[in-house]
């Protein structure tokens, strides 16, 4: 899996959570806020990022997790994508 299927994964994620556009999602976009999310829906969004990517995230580390740039970094590697 490369970046960009990483990053298409995640923007489905958000558009599905968070009721966007996919084509609204970009890389700079910030969660709490951009989305307005609140730490149930950051929660909720770890959750199933670690689902989708058969992926734990500590929560120190998903506490790191500001931006979708940073959810990809992450995934990244923790999967060991090129």
């Amino acid at each position: 899996m490369n970046e960009q299927e990483i990053f298409d994964k995640i923007a489905a994620i958000i558009g599905d959570r968070f009721e966007l556009n996919k084509d609204q999602v970009t890389n700079e976009l910030n969660f709490k806020e951009d989305l307005d999310a609140d730490s149930i829906d950051i929660v909720e969004f770890v959750l199933e990022l670690e689902d989708t990517f058969g992926a734990e995230i500590p929560d120190e580390e998903a506490e790191k997790i500001v931006t979708v740039a940073d959810a990809v970094t992450y995934i990244k590697s923790k999967a060991k994508v090129k």
